[in-house]
């Protein structure tokens, strides 16, 4: 669906070529952040054309891509890395922006270097799996005496976050317990083998598929009085009791930038890999006194959001 309108041109005129920009991705309100964006970049009245795409959550994702690149693509903005391989499988030449918070983009093979990329990739990759551990100290604040936590991951990606959860769990005398979830429909199946461990309180890591769930997620973590913390920053609007990782909408504001930078000439293998710009502490106090939790003055303090 396009988000700008394609102007009209008089019949005397050959048109000029107007570029068009996929969004491939789930989220709406991304998407809007992303248009809203590329507007104050000078991309408005009619001078683009944005797709947006919602991913298959099912299927072969290559055969997908393929099909909406044959309508022709100037740049894809891509989120996950299951989604920016694919895409890398399918075209060599197309310019692609992806996020990705869970890969190492040299040692995954998206890029050659973070100064120049190289390849026709480029985008704002993470790699911070450090950031479980100070998750895992978060949840604690909150609930002092914890000592069992339910993680909700996707074990084919994630490993790098699991492992460092782990390693901090181990200095705070936690005991994990770490439930896969492949798939948006199975998050309420997910959810009961989670809570058939009797954990205290649940850290959801980052995952493409774990971000379609979120407000499921949230919604099963309040039901059966979970307290809850995730990486990604809108948790909390869907319930969840905290967020502290990357700006989501920072970091979506970046994505346009490089489209930008990308229609206006610049070469996709010369854009540097960037990093989140902004990290942010979220807590929903209304959830927290729901579950009966005090919310320490300090915390607050700390919280660059309160959801009341």
């Amino acid at each position: 669906m396009a988000l700008f309108s394609v102007p009209r041109y008089a019949t005397a005129q050959a048109p000029e070529r107007v570029p068009r920009v996929v969004l491939y991705f789930t989220s709406p309100v991304l998407k809007d952040i992303v248009a809203a964006r590329l507007r104050d970049l000078g991309w408005g009245g009619g001078s683009i054309v944005l797709d947006f795409r919602p991913p298959a959550l099912e299927g072969d994702i290559e055969s997908h891509i393929r099909e909406i690149i044959r309508q022709r693509a100037d740049v894809l903005i891509i989120a996950g890395p299951e989604r920016i391989r694919a895409a890398m499988n399918v075209t060599q030449t197309i310019p692609i922006v992806g996020i990705d918070l869970e890969s190492d983009p040299v040692a995954a093979g998206f890029v050659q270097s973070l100064a120049r990329p190289g390849r026709n990739v480029t985008g704002i990759w993470m790699d911070l799996p450090e950031l479980t551990g100070k998750q895992l100290q978060y949840l604690r604040e909150t609930v002092p005496k914890l000592s069992r936590v339910g993680i909700v991951w996707d074990d084919r990606i994630a490993r790098a976050q699991l492992a460092e959860a782990e390693r901090t769990a181990r200095a705070l005398n936690i005991t994990l317990y770490p439930v896969p979830l492949h798939k948006t429909a199975e998050a309420d199946d997910v959810m009961k083998r989670v809570i058939a461990e009797r954990p205290q309180a649940l850290l959801l890591l980052t995952a493409p598929v774990v971000f379609t769930a979120l407000s499921r997620l949230a919604t099963l973590a309040r039901q059966h009085r979970f307290p809850s913390i995730s990486p990604f920053s809108t948790y909390p609007e869907a319930g969840g009791l905290l967020a502290y990782g990357p700006d989501f909408p920072t970091m979506w504001r970046q994505t346009a930038g490089y489209a930008d930078r990308i229609l206006k000439g610049a070469r996709v293998q010369d854009l540097p890999v960037e990093r989140p710009s902004k990290f942010v502490l979220v807590v929903n106090a209304t959830t927290a006194k729901m579950l009966g939790l005090p919310v320490t003055s300090s915390l607050l303090l700390r919280a660059d959001q309160v959801i009341d």
